[in-house]
């Protein structure tokens, strides 16, 4: 099992192909796998790694007493260190989009190119908002506690079709085929992966520092406050191209994988040109 010290864990990683490298940072209480769809189609042309964030997966927990994304954000910098990448093209989707864009700005010398998919930034920008990011999510660890997060997950999903509308969470199906195959997370990472997630308006992050090509995917049928944080970030950062994922819900790269595939890759283009030039002329296109 492949894994690297970083800072007081040893991270689980995926590292495939040989060529300029693009790092994937997956959603809370799944794992790495939740790429999967871009890490195999990528392979080919560029390294891809995909990591078990702290916490989860085969990363699994620590003795820390809580989190924070910066936090995570220390352990991916720990991670690009021990991987001996120089510089990378990120990208990372919800909670790891949050991870992602504290990384770029703090680290911009090290990021080539920058996707955020389905995430939002530190900023509430309404009362809506914050009791969906914050006291939702909160409340959500004591029944986890009783019942497990699957069944207290599955009411969520319910309760956010209802309010948000049919197809916020995407093919929900696929999430749970993804933790059906992966180490179950242990109920007291639950309570502090969610405490990063709440307490994520509490991050200081400069926009500006963001020098990087930066796409910025939403799913077409994500909840109003999340489409309202993608044009946010697409403001935000400067340069920044704004792209709905058609059909996607909250997991926009699972509910339509060949079109998320194919914006990353027309980022990846523009960041490695003379790569891509040279994989198009080994293949005779």
């Amino acid at each position: 099992m492949p894994t690297v010290s970083t800072n007081d864990i040893e991270t689980y990683y995926e590292r495939r192909g040989e060529r300029p490298p693009v790092v994937f940072v997956h959603g809370a209480v799944v794992d790495h796998s939740q790429w999967d769809p871009q890490l195999t189609a990528l392979s080919d042309e560029y390294t891809t790694v995909g990591y078990d964030v702290r916490g989860h997966g085969r990363t699994g927990g620590s003795r820390r007493g809580r989190y924070s994304v910066d936090l995570f954000a220390d352990d991916l910098d720990a991670l690009l260190d021990a991987l001996e990448i120089d510089r990378a093209v990120l990208c990372g989707l919800s909670t790891g989009g949050c991870i992602a864009q504290v990384y770029a700005a703090r680290h911009p010398d090290r990021v080539a190119g920058l996707v955020l998919a389905d995430t939002f930034a530190p900023e509430i920008l309404s009362v809506g908002e914050r009791i969906q990011r914050s006291l939702l999510l909160r409340a959500t660890v004591p029944p986890v506690r009783l019942v497990g997060y699957e069944r207290v997950e599955k009411a969520m999903v319910w309760l956010q079709e209802k309010i948000s509308g049919e197809g916020v969470s995407g093919d929900y199906e696929q999430i749970e085929r993804i933790r059906e195959t992966g180490p179950k997370m242990a109920t007291d990472e639950f309570a502090k992966v969610i405490g990063a997630v709440a307490g994520f308006h509490h991050t200081e992050l400069r926009f500006p520092a963001i020098s990087a090509p930066t796409l910025v995917l939403y799913g077409e049928h994500e909840a109003p406050f999340m489409r309202r944080q993608a044009r946010h970030l697409a403001t935000e950062i400067g340069g920044a191209t704004l792209r709905a994922v058609p059909g996607g819900g909250h997991a926009s790269n699972l509910d339509n994988p060949e079109f998320v595939t194919d914006a990353v890759r027309e980022l990846l283009a523009e960041v490695y040109p003379a790569e891509t030039t040279e994989v198009a002329e080994t293949s005779g296109a």
